[in-house]
């Protein structure tokens, strides 16, 4: 019961963490008055700086767990509250809609593995453990503010919808909630099978069943599929900004290639080395049938 008690007063301080980061971005966006883009990325900097305080306060970044999957729908709303694009209000209600759905799916998940204040994520410190410099230093630029620009980066399409939309409801609009819908649901299953595994998996296994027998990353091709859904909407609206709406899905799919994946492949290695045989025999990223494992 104690340890119950302990994780729900735990979230009441995330929470309110939130609250304050959120009240403090509404009262920049409205000192501020540049133009949509800049706004938010100056709204969204204070938003970011707030949970870092309280990271610094109670010394763990777990603060900032929740802040991938809270804020973008937030953003969306302010641009879409904006009124600026008179192109489609079904392509973007449609794709309020599936952020929404992102967002939501993400956030329960994040909640049915957070395990409190008296734990941290392991990327976090493997950050700060691999890092000469200061860990404030990597606390704040690692762990908080080099996420927070990398999903604004990837909301330019997004702001392309609700800022710049010249075109109306199109063939393109049709594929992208196909792709961003099918990308959500497919993270989701993915999930779904994660946690049955976890719930019953014995010392030394890994998952192999499944969408795992196809990707070793499902979840993240999943992710990355989001991002692809809501570039092809930018694209539909806005055609003109192509290269610089590709920047943001372009940014994930580096820093899946780069960073995470080999992070957690590093980790699940260290701590089960019959792992490798999951690596050669299975997909790194791309849902493929599984190759045959040598006799």
């Amino acid at each position: 019961m104690d340890e119950y008690n302990s994780e729900d007063q735990a979230l009441v301080k995330v929470v309110a963490a939130y609250v304050v980061a959120l009240f403090g971005a509404g009262v920049t966006l409205a000192l501020v008055d540049y133009n949509p883009l800049l706004d938010i990325l100056i709204a969204d900097v204070v938003a970011t700086l707030v949970i870092f305080l309280f990271s610094i306060a109670y010394r763990n970044c777990s603060f900032y767990d929740a802040y991938w999957s809270v804020v973008p729908p937030l953003i969306a709303l302010y641009w879409l509250s904006l009124d600026l694009s008179q192109a489609s209000a079904l392509r973007e209600l449609l794709l309020l809609g599936l952020i929404l759905y992102w967002a939501t799916r993400l956030t329960l998940n994040w909640a049915y593995h957070w395990e409190g204040l008296h734990h941290e994520d392991w990327r976090y410190i493997g950050l700060r453990e691999r890092s000469s410099l200061p860990d404030f230093v990597v606390n704040f630029f690692g762990v908080h503010l080099f996420p927070t620009l990398q999903v604004l980066l990837a909301m330019l399409p997004v702001y392309a919808v609700y800022c710049l939309g010249e075109r109306g409801f199109n063939w393109l609009d049709i594929v992208a909630a196909l792709v961003t819908a099918g990308a959500i649901t497919l993270q989701m299953l993915a999930d779904f099978q994660l946690h049955g595994f976890i719930r019953n998996r014995k010392e030394g296994e890994h998952l192999d069943s499944g969408l795992w027998a196809w990707s070793r990353h499902p979840n993240y091709f999943g992710e990355l599929g989001f991002w692809a859904g809501l570039f092809l909407f930018g694209l539909a609206a806005f055609p003109a900004g192509w290269y610089w709406q590709v920047a943001g899905i372009a940014g994930m799919l580096l820093m899946f290639l780069f960073v995470s994946i080999p992070m957690m492949e590093q980790r699940s290695l260290v701590r089960r080395p019959s792992y490798q045989s999951v690596i050669d025999s299975v997909s790194m990223l791309v849902p493929w049938p599984p190759r045959r494992k040598a006799p």
